[in-house]
């Protein structure tokens, strides 16, 4: 079994408020789960209006399937208007 995990942190540049950083978060998590079998949340900076950190986790039998499913996941949020990616870190267990 093969355990892929992904931190995506994002900078959110025109939100004022954290109603505002949640409604571009929670649409960013909800397109990421209905495209891809994943497991994704918020993991840090909660209470920051344009700065948050996505943890995204992928179950596999095979470490190149966990690779290209994270790859993708990335790929999506990079495609994000609203939001700028500021470091990725990817590591597989």
């Amino acid at each position: 079994m093969i355990v892929g995990t992904c931190r995506i942190h994002l900078f959110i540049p025109a939100t004022a408020s954290l109603k505002a950083k949640r409604s571009v978060v929670k649409g960013l998590k909800d397109r990421i789960r209905a495209r891809f079998n994943v497991s994704i949340a918020e993991i840090e900076d909660h209470e920051l209006w344009q700065r948050a950190v996505l943890g995204v986790a992928v179950v596999s039998n095979d470490r190149a399937h966990a690779d290209q499913v994270l790859a993708a996941v990335v790929r999506l949020v990079e495609g994000e208007p609203r939001a700028e990616m500021t470091d990725v870190r990817t590591e597989f267990l």
